[in-house]
């Protein structure tokens, strides 16, 4: 068996779900950014063990999980309140921890819009790191999200994926939240541009991950890049296959990829009036 760890900030409207598909776990803990949705009763109310924790970033909330809850497992799973375990991952994740070859393992997620799996425009299959041993693994904030940073014996990777309801709160929510990430996402972007080069070899990788994540650091380098990843997840990710969701959520990809290019180019400008400034002083 293996405990459960789910990030909340007001979720009233998804954390019932979320936890009635881990009723099957005896250690189920919630870490709370102070809800004012009621979140909190509803999720102590369902058995589950609550902490609340002012929200700083996701990697931080996680790092926190695993050096501070008394687990009853060494094997952890983390979970958001708007994602749905299904009785095929419990079934792989129960094989993968008695095999115990990995510090850690990837797993994929199902995007879900409007009861529609987003087979094709979601670039499925795309793993995050979610089931992890106790004292090996260490997440680090990217963007956003969060990543992996390190585990003593490398991951492996699960092939059953959980549900992502990303639309569960409607399209304000959505929107509300990607402003949000567009700000951390183009910090990100401007401290990847500065680093310099692509490692072209991680292209053809056998590593999907890998390939991902150098496949978005390309991307970071080229013009038009809301029209582009719109007609790289539609057409060429065959997104019109998903019919208007997939329409629907291509759209809404390219819009976000706009509102990072305008914030990394206010960045940018911020960072070279802050230069002219300084220039300007120091000629005085």
């Amino acid at each position: 068996m293996f405990s459960i760890v789910i990030l909340t900030y007001n979720e009233a409207r998804n954390i019932r779900s979320c936890l009635d598909s881990v009723a099957w776990c005896d250690d189920v803990h919630v870490i709370d950014s102070y809800s004012t949705d009621g979140t909190p009763r509803i999720a102590a109310g369902a058995g589950a063990k609550l902490v609340q924790r002012q929200f700083t970033d996701f990697a931080d909330q996680r790092n926190f999980a695993i050096d501070n809850l008394d687990f009853r497992h060494d094997w952890v799973f983390h979970l958001d309140a708007d994602e749905h375990f299904t009785a095929e991952l419990l079934s792989e994740c129960r094989r993968a921890i008695t095999e115990n070859r990995h510090s850690a393992f990837l797993v994929p997620s199902k995007m879900i819009l409007w009861g529609r799996w987003l087979r094709h425009a979601s670039s499925y299959p795309v793993y995050q790191m979610r089931l992890m041993k106790r004292g090996e693994v260490r997440f680090v904030q990217h963007g956003h999200g969060q990543r992996e940073f390190s585990a003593r014996r490398g991951f492996g990777r699960l092939s059953a994926p959980y549900l992502h309801h990303a639309f569960s709160k409607g399209f304000d929510d959505w929107f509300d939240r990607h402003n949000r990430y567009s700000a951390m996402e183009a910090k990100e972007c401007l401290k990847q541009l500065g680093k310099g080069g692509i490692e072209w070899r991680a292209l053809f990788s056998d590593d999907p991950v890998k390939r991902r994540r150098t496949l978005k650091e390309l991307s970071l380098r080229l013009p038009f890049r809301p029209w582009l990843k719109f007609l790289y997840m539609y057409f060429w990710h065959r997104g019109l296959l998903d019919g208007y969701p997939g329409l629907t959520y291509c759209v809404l990809q390219a819009i976000y990829e706009y509102m990072i290019c305008l914030k990394l180019k206010e960045l940018r400008r911020g960072s070279a009036g802050d230069s002219e400034v300084r220039m300007g002083t120091g000629n005085e």
